[in-house]
């Protein structure tokens, strides 16, 4: 979970101190639910291998009637090499694209409910997901990952040498206890947000917003900025308008979010809190 002001930083757990001075809170991955997502990748990987060994066999049989010998034989060096080159695009470019492009997870990972971001609590990208599985080769030696388990033991934060190289860290994104406001996830960052009280009370009162971190990290600086824009034009907007357009927006952020709005939390408070742990993480 993720609340403002500092906390305790656990050895389950990554903790990141953003400039807002909100403390982000994830739980890390260890080798068990690591090494099941790795299982199902394998099993896909095989999968995938099958149908292209089915394939150049279907290739080769079909072309070897009509070669010569010489040319049959020239045909098997060149197929070995493209099974070969194809193989390796698989087993690195599986990783490599799915993690880049899928919000860090694999197939295995997304039912493992683990995913690959980078140590700032920020996505990873082409040349994270890149490096990190270039190294995989080695975290393999000399057999079923036996310098990346060592690797794993050796820190307190489970990486492996990919993850060392990279500045990546795996994390888990199974939900541990149940948010305030009934989402899924328990990884939240709560803002506190400052809302003048009635005249008869304090001054300021404060209202907390929880916010699934991953879920904020996947927000862009063009959505910081439709926020900012909002918020900079609100004050010359007609109330009944301004609140039209605060819900619209709010629905399209938590949609991108992948998350409901929280429940008796105004839209333009869930707007604020949005952009204000946003810009902490992007700085």
């Amino acid at each position: 979970m993720f609340t403002s002001g500092a906390m305790p930083e656990t050895p389950d757990q990554l903790t990141i101190e953003t400039p807002e001075q909100v403390a982000i809170r994830f739980p890390l991955a260890g080798v068990g639910s690591r090494f099941l997502a790795l299982l199902l990748d394998s099993l896909f990987q095989a999968v995938c291998y099958l149908a292209i060994g089915l394939l150049f066999s279907l290739l080769l049989a079909s072309a070897g009637g009509n070669l010569s010998r010489v040319q049959q034989r020239t045909g098997e060096l060149w197929l070995m090499a493209i099974v070969i080159l194809v193989g390796f695009g698989v087993y690195w470019g599986y990783f490599t694209l799915f993690e880049a492009f899928w919000n860090g997870q694999t197939p295995g990972k997304r039912l493992c409910k683990i995913r690959v971001i980078r140590d700032s609590g920020r996505q990873i990208t082409l040349f994270e997901s890149m490096t990190r599985n270039l190294i995989r080769i080695v975290d393999w030696m000399p057999g079923i990952y036996a310098v990346g388990v060592i690797t794993m033991f050796c820190n307190r934060q489970s990486k492996r040498l990919g993850d060392l190289a990279a500045g990546t860290i795996v994390v888990h994104e199974r939900a541990a206890e149940r948010p305030t406001w009934g989402g899924s996830s328990s990884r939240t960052i709560t803002a506190a947000v400052f809302t003048p009280a009635p005249a008869s009370k304090s001054p300021i009162a404060p209202l907390a917003v929880d916010l699934p971190a991953d879920a904020v990290a996947r927000l862009s600086s063009d959505d910081l900025n439709v926020i900012d824009h909002f918020v900079a034009r609100a004050i010359d907007i007609d109330i009944s308008r301004r609140a039209q357009l605060a819900d619209r927006l709010a629905r399209q952020m938590t949609a991108k979010m992948g998350i409901a709005i929280p429940e008796g939390i105004p839209s333009e408070r869930v707007l604020e809190s949005i952009a204000r742990i946003l810009r902490g993480i992007r700085r």
